[in-house]
């Protein structure tokens, strides 16, 4: 009886430890699997962005629903980073623009958001600012400096201003840019 009880605690733990580690692999095949899904590589010449959900680097809005700055910071958030793969500095812009290509192919030109009720943030760290998108000179939000092999992470944040007008069946598509100093805009691979 002493031998069958020590066969049968063996059996156990060797099913215990087999169940174990097929949990440890299953857990990471699903986290690697959905990580790969959201993230979207873009590529410059020296610079790799990372954009952290399956949109990219799209951002709609799409309707006016009118919002206080502090609602509109817990919006929904576009993530993304950037990487300098070079072993000197460089410098780049971020820019929100319009998606042209998007706002061609839903023939949508006259029924876009105006631009002058839509807010904008750039969280990069602690720092968060908000911006008027009619009022960004070309469009750019930050023009900043990353350091050799470094990595920074933004948030970007849009919504429409507290004061405005509901409207029906308007839009917004726009496209975040990271440009370098030389005018090289990051691209899909």
């Amino acid at each position: 009886m002493y031998k069958n009880y020590k066969k049968e605690i063996i059996k156990n733990v060797i099913i215990f430890i087999l169940i174990i580690l097929l949990a440890i692999f299953a857990t990471y095949k699903i986290y690697y699997k959905f990580q790969n899904e959201r993230k979207v590589d873009y590529n410059s010449e020296s610079l790799e962005v990372i954009f952290h959900e399956d949109k990219g680097d799209k951002v709609t809005l799409y309707k006016i629903t009118p919002v206080t700055d502090g609602v509109g910071l817990s919006s929904e958030s576009y993530e993304f980073t950037v990487k300098n793969n070079l072993t000197k500095p460089v410098n780049y812009a971020i820019k929100l623009v319009d998606d042209k290509k998007t706002i061609e192919q839903d023939k949508c030109k006259d029924r876009l958001i105006p631009k002058d009720i839509i807010k904008v943030s750039l969280k990069d760290g602690k720092n968060n600012k908000i911006y008027n998108l009619n009022e960004l000179e070309n469009n750019t939000l930050k023009i900043t400096k990353i350091n050799a092999l470094e990595e920074k992470k933004y948030i970007i944040r849009v919504w429409t201003k507290e004061d405005s007008k509901s409207e029906r069946d308007v839009h917004y598509h726009g496209k975040i840019q990271i440009v370098e100093d030389n005018s090289d805009i990051a691209k899909a691979k």
